[in-house]
Parts: structure tokens; sequence; C-alpha cells
């Protein structure tokens, strides 16, 4: 599965074990309780539910596209609640009309009245899921599905008559690269361009690991190292699934 987002004032594209972290040599400040030496997957669990009881109320129709997700067979590959809602308030924030992406609903509530989605799915079975849930959720006017390889379908869009604001990608990590060379071409000057699970549970960062997945963070990192035309950092986002991280960027 591919999922990928945009999102542009009037456009935008998403293109879609137990582990432990040890802080051996961690310092606190005096007078402040030290933290924790060892996070797993449970701490992390219980403080997203914790903190998602105050800042997330229900939403019955990302519970339905769950649920019917679920029933499908489809891979739980969806974003956090925390980092939908995150990805939410990043939209309305930059006053998003036009968004692609993959995990749409989350998105399309952050869209302005008059705003549309667009949902990039290589399967076919993924993207007749993702029209129910879309449907159920009353936002057929604003979604429209894109079936086919991610890629091929960005270098199919147009940065004209305005280019896109926001683009997040959650898909397959060696394509990583390429994916933000067509990003970068179709974002507008201060546009964001994010990656998710840009960490991969500390994978990423370890020299005596290696996968396609992990070199294509690493690719990526070059690619972005070297660019004069974005600046980027990565924030590290740990969840009930593990620690995965945003690579967010700017485009100057």
């Amino acid at each position: 599965m591919l999922s990928g987002f945009l999102y542009s004032k009037s456009a935008a594209i998403i293109v879609h074990t137990r582990i432990s972290i040890s802080h051996p040599n961690e310092s606190h400040t005096p007078g402040l309780p030290a933290h924790h030496p060892r996070q797993t997957l449970d701490d992390w669990e219980r403080s997203d539910k914790y903190h998602n009881a105050f800042l997330l109320l229900p939403d019955p129709a990302l519970e339905a596209a769950a649920k019917r997700n679920d029933e499908q067979g489809l891979p739980d590959v969806a974003v956090s609640p925390a980092q939908g809602k995150f990805l939410n308030l990043l939209a309305q924030s930059i006053v998003a009309k036009k968004i692609l992406e993959y995990s749409s609903i989350w998105m399309a509530k952050a869209l302005l009245h008059d705003g549309t989605l667009v949902t990039l799915e290589i399967s076919e079975k993924h993207a007749q899921i993702a029209k129910e849930n879309i449907a159920a959720a009353g936002l057929t006017n604003k979604i429209s599905v894109i079936l086919g390889p991610a890629i091929d379908s960005l270098r199919t869009l147009r940065p004209n008559p305005e280019p896109f604001d926001l683009v997040f990608i959650d898909a397959d990590k060696q394509s990583n690269t390429g994916y933000f060379v067509e990003a970068k071409r179709l974002v507008r000057k201060g546009g964001i361009i994010i990656f998710d699970n840009a960490v991969q549970s500390g994978r990423v960062a370890d020299p005596n690991y290696s996968d396609e997945r992990a070199e294509g963070v690493r690719d990526l990192l070059l690619a972005l190292k070297d660019d004069k035309d974005v600046e980027a950092t990565t924030i590290g986002t740990a969840w009930e699934k593990g620690y995965y991280g945003f690579l967010s960027a700017v485009r100057k």
C-alpha cells in the first residue's frame, strides 16, 4: 500500500514487538524526579491514552473507518489518533483548501468549506474501502481517490494554477527520495513536506542495521542535507506501535 498527502490553499497531497529505549547516562534537573530509565510500548500507549482523553473527542466517522478497515483485513498502517490530530491542526493552521493524501478523513476535516482532497492508493481493494469510509463520513463531495502507484500519480500532478501547501508521505520508504523530488516540485515556498516513520525504532541511526526501509530514509537524509531549497528536522514520535518519527521539511 502506498499513501501520500499534499496540501495547498487550493491543493494538497499525501503519498501513504515490544521495544525499549535505554538512557543509561541520562541526567535530570535537581529537585525533579529522574526520567524513567527504560521506556516501553506500554509506557507510550498509557501516555497516549492519558493525553487523548483530554484532547481528542470521540469521532464516529474515524471509529467506523477503523472498524471497517479491520473487518476487511487491511493492514493497520494508519497514523495514531494524536498524530492524525496533529496533521489536522497543521492543515488548519495553513488554511488548507486542497489536500492529496492516503489517511484522508483526518485531513478532510481540516479543509475549508470549499476545499478538496485527493487520495493516492495503489490497491484497488484498499481504494474501494477508502471510498466506503469517505462516504460513511459524509465527505464524498470533498475527497476523490486516484488509483495507481503513488510516484506515477505524483508525476502527473502540476503546481498550477496554485501550488500545494502541505505534503504528507507515508509510503514505501525506499522511494522516499523520489517522493521528495516530486513533492518539492509541487509545494509552494513556505510549504511543508512531512515523512512518517523516519526513525523506525532507532534502526535508521544504527550503523549495524540495513534494509531497504532504513536505507530509504538514509538516502532521503543525504538528499535533504545537500538541498539548499529546504530546511528540515526530525521529531521523534512514540506511541503504542513504537518509536516512529516525523521528518518535516519547509520549502524556502
